[in-house]
């Protein structure tokens, strides 16, 4: 089933690029930035290529759509191209352009930002480059696609936004105005613009505090959709979990409330949902999401006949989707970045972090190609056993993390010799690994 998942999402990524840009699909065929970032993670799963995403950044800095949330995530589009590319060239010449599209402007004393507040005059959107984009005048804030009774379902339809109530000020889209910023202050320091790393990193603990002190629910602990209501959908939660928002004393709640409400976003959701539960290691239920067979799932695309990504689930949930919609395509991104658990530490993949989460999952593995050439990675994992074969590319160090199920007597070997490493949370740690091949075990005595 996995592979399937992986084929499916790995083959619409390379059908859907043939524009030269990533487009949202067949329908309309421009780009959305949130389409953009999923494609472009997703991308850097399957091929060792760069040049795609400095022309769709380059082209949606100047070609703003609607959505609040999407104008944020070109900051954390730029971040991911030095990332994975090493090369900060085309970000330097967009700088500028790309600061605006923080949105500082719609903010208020804490930092907290809204499109409600009447702040969208016309300096402000001749800054972010927005014009009249489809009879939306003004940024607005989406959570989710399709919304309630909105375009091409019934208007009593329930849409893909788990209920979230909308309010002046609310959590998705100060969750992504909190991640711009991280990214920003990462860039800015990239680039040697230091006051401006400064003051965005402030910023960003002051959002952070105002944040928690807004949404989060003291009576429940789980996250609010708004200020003015105490609803709490998946969004709200799954999006803060991934950001990295939710304080460590909240987040067994948080995860909680996630697996009570199922796969109940879009397929796009669905990216920041798999990121936030992969990064809180709940592997087991993340892996149960990429292997579902409901009508909810990645497997239900192709039981339609689908031959590449869908734009939504199943056209039950939009009647006018498309049916070659690689936002729908970031199981190849999950499985390379967090099931097998290949990231770069620091840009070009100078260092690698390898940090696999089978979950159930028995035998995995994979080949990623990078700049500095390719990562292997295989593991099999038993009651008795994990066993993880690694090959990491010259001119690279590794960091490798091992599951750690028995605590103080799991037995932790390196091509076979007993080899001692750092306990961290769920794992073993095993830092500084120059380049070459080898193979780890853990011995749960």
């Amino acid at each position: 089933m996995l592979n399937q998942v992986w084929e499916l999402s790995k083959h619409t990524i390379k059908a859907t690029s043939f524009t030269g840009l990533y487009v949202d699909g067949d329908r309309e065929r421009i780009p959305y930035e949130a389409d953009v970032l999923i494609n472009q993670l997703s991308h850097y799963a399957v091929d060792a290529e760069f040049n795609m995403v400095k022309r769709s950044l380059a082209y949606l800095i100047y070609h703003a759509t609607w959505p609040t949330e999407w104008s944020l995530q070109n900051l954390l589009i730029g971040w991911n191209d030095y990332l994975y590319s090493g090369d900060i060239r085309a970000i330097k010449v967009i700088y500028p352009q790309l600061k605006a599209k923080l949105l500082l402007p719609l903010g208020r004393p804490d930092g907290l930002i809204s499109t409600q507040t009447g702040k969208q005059d016309s300096a402000f959107t001749k800054s972010i480059y927005f014009e009249n984009f489809n009879g939306h005048s003004i940024l607005e804030d989406i959570v989710d696609w399709p919304q309630k009774g909105g375009f091409s379902i019934p208007k009593d339809a329930p849409g893909e936004t788990d209920g979230f109530v909308f309010t002046a000020y609310n959590s998705v889209v100060n969750a992504f105005h909190y991640q711009a910023l991280i990214s920003a202050e990462k860039i800015a320091r990239k680039l040697g613009e230091t006051k401006d790393a400064n003051f965005f990193a402030a910023q960003a603990a002051k959002v952070k505090l105002a944040f928690q002190r807004a949404f989060i629910n003291p009576e429940t602990g789980i996250i609010k959709d708004g200020e003015e209501t105490l609803h709490s959908s998946l969004h709200a939660n799954m999006f803060t979990l991934a950001f990295n928002l939710v304080p460590d004393n909240n987040k067994a709640r948080v995860l909680s409330h996630i697996r009570s409400r199922g796969m109940a976003c879009s397929v796009y959701g669905a990216q920041f949902l798999l990121d936030g539960l992969y990064d809180n290691h709940e592997a087991q239920y993340a892996l149960k999401l990429l292997t579902a067979t409901d009508k909810r799932s990645w497997y239900n695309m192709l039981r339609s006949g689908a031959t590449m990504t869908t734009e939504a689930w199943d056209t039950k949930y939009k009647k006018n989707q498309d049916w070659n919609h690689a936002w729908g395509a970031a199981p190849a991104n999950i499985i390379a970045r967090k099931l097998m658990g290949v990231e770069p530490l620091s840009p070009a993949f100078s260092s690698i972090q390898i940090k696999p989460q089978p979950g159930a999952l028995n035998t995995a593995e994979l080949q990623l190609s990078t700049l500095r050439g390719r990562i292997k990675v295989a593991f099999t994992n038993t009651p008795e056993q994990f066993l993880l074969l690694t090959t990491t590319p010259p001119n690279s160090t590794g960091m490798v993390y091992l599951p750690r199920r028995r605590m103080a007597n799991d037995r932790i070997l390196k091509n076979g010799r007993a080899i001692k490493a750092i306990p961290e949370g769920k794992f073993w740690k095993i830092a500084d690994i120059e380049p070459g091949s080898y193979t780890w075990e853990v011995k749960y005595l």
